[in-house]
């Protein structure tokens, strides 16, 4: 809420383009040159170059190096929680794979949903979960990665149930009083936080209904296959695992942590910590083979926990379609996510730094003539932003400074403005790979932006929302005048 915007007079809006243009053309050939590899590293070299072509305007702007240096300094001191929580999402899904934990979910999971009812049972599911815990990271790095693996035991596309899951938890990180960016918004606008809430369900829950309608036509129709062996399926995690309820305890416990208002990282490091201590009682075999110990001892169980935790980790079985779903990368495996964050807030800080980012909004706000217009520059101001700032906190801090004092003179009330920032700048976050939130979701789902893109409904979905409602005038409160 305190972050500053630097202004740049001498910046004109071709020069701010320029970073723009030209890193959109240099990950467009990337990604044709290396597609879904492009994460694997080259794109984020892409980013810094685009650092260094915003550096280079910026010189030729009396912007000094010092000043990028500090703005790239304060971009990735903000997303020290993000990465933090990114790898202990990574040790926690370690643990949780070897202790039986998501083994668990899914052996049940297969056992109580069927294709037909499973995409839009997921994006309810996961909009409680949101809902109650006011994070969308949360619900996809505990719930989100078992649903992922059922609907891949299922025989599901992956993509599809990542969409269904974004789907509901962005859901219920908008509609959470306990959800940051749910504050923020409000804040920036100039309005409380239930106001906010009450007004954005307006055009909100129309689009959840409208994705859970999507979910459940596609859920009659999809190819189900790949169900057929679901007794082998469950005979097979059976062989591999010692399955048992009482391992639900463990994810309970942490969204009870979460819904008590614990730190995530608090709760997961107890997440994780439950999961070694579990995976000792339930699956000793599996730390032992892990561990490459015949038998075990208080060695071998701290590097078969350790191994889990940290590097690569997989547990075969005797069907070939789970052995995928029964790996896991742990820490080392967001390693990848955290080196595209940095390169992304890189970009960000210089950005800003050079006055590219204040230009171009300034530049959307003057195209606003009519309220339409107006409504119509918040959104692509969002989207713009989550596109080259590459992050959703700047999303909505920007345009919320920018376009607070235009709202009011239109006369119109700040929770226009509020709901605006959410409809368009958090859930579209998601939809870019090189976003916190595209490359965080994609790294924890293990499912790549391009494969969850088209079936994210909720989240493209709700800025087109938001602008039927401004074009159609409906739900479009005004400021109240006071009578001298």
């Amino acid at each position: 809420m305190d972050t500053d915007i630097t202004k740049n007079k001498e910046l004109n809006i071709w020069e701010a383009l320029i970073p723009v243009i030209v890193l959109v053309a240099m990950l467009a050939y990337n990604v044709y040159v290396y597609g879904d590899d492009a994460l694997s590293g080259s794109n984020q070299f892409i980013l810094l170059l685009g650092g260094a072509v915003a550096a280079i305007v910026g010189f030729f702007n009396k912007v000094t190096y010092h000043k990028m240096i500090e703005e790239v300094a304060n971009n990735l001191k903000s997303t020290t929680g993000a990465i933090l929580i990114l790898l202990f999402v990574g040790a926690l899904a370690g643990t949780w794979l070897i202790s039986g934990v998501i083994p668990t979910m899914i052996y049940y999971g297969l056992k109580i949903l069927n294709p037909t009812i499973f995409l839009p049972a997921t994006v309810v599911i996961c909009a409680v979960i949101s809902i109650a815990t006011g994070s969308s990271w949360t619900t996809s790095a505990t719930v989100g990665i078992a649903l992922i693996g059922i609907g891949g035991a299922l025989g599901i596309s992956l993509g599809m149930v990542a969409g269904a899951v974004l789907s509901g938890a962005y859901f219920g990180d908008k509609m959470s009083p306990l959800s940051d960016t749910t504050n923020l918004a409000p804040a920036m606008a100039g309005t409380d936080l239930f106001t906010h809430i009450r007004y954005m369900a307006y055009t909100t829950v129309p689009t959840i209904i409208i994705t859970l309608i999507v979910f459940i036509i596609i859920g009659f129709t999809i190819d189900t296959t790949g169900t057929a062996d679901t007794t082998s399926i469950l005979n097979s995690i059976n062989e591999s695992f010692n399955i048992s309820a009482w391992l639900f305890l463990v994810p309970i416990t942490v969204i009870l942590l979460i819904i008590r208002k614990t730190q995530p990282l608090v709760a997961l490091l107890i997440g994780t910590l439950l999961g070694g201590v579990f995976a000792l009682i339930f699956q000793p075999d599996i730390v032992m083979k892990i561990a490459n110990a015949e038998t075990l001892t208080f060695q071998s169980a701290y590097q078969g926990i350790m191994n889990a935790i940290t590097v690569d980790t997989s547990i075969e079985t005797s069907n070939a379609e789970l052995n995928d779903l029964f790996s896991s990368g742990g820490m080392r495996g967001m390693l990848g996510t955290i080196w595209l964050i940095i390169c992304a807030m890189v970009f960000g800080g210089i950005m800003d730094a050079i006055g590219a980012l204040a230009r171009i909004s300034s530049a959307l706000l003057k195209m606003a003539n009519s309220v339409f217009g107006l409504f119509a520059s918040t959104v692509t101001t969002c989207l713009a932003l989550n596109v080259t700032a590459s992050d959703q906190y700047l999303a909505i801090v920007v345009p919320g400074k920018m376009f607070s004092k235009a709202y009011e003179e239109k006369g119109l009330a700040p929770e226009n403005l509020s709901r605006t920032l959410e409809d368009s700048g958090t859930v579209t976050s998601v939809l870019v790979p090189w976003n916190t939130c595209g490359a965080y979701q994609s790294g924890v789902l293990g499912v790549s932006v391009g494969e969850y893109f088209v079936y994210a409904i909720f989240n493209y979905l709700s800025p087109f929302m938001t602008l039927l409602f401004a074009a159609l005038n409906i739900k479009i409160k005004q400021l109240k005048t006071t009578k001298s």
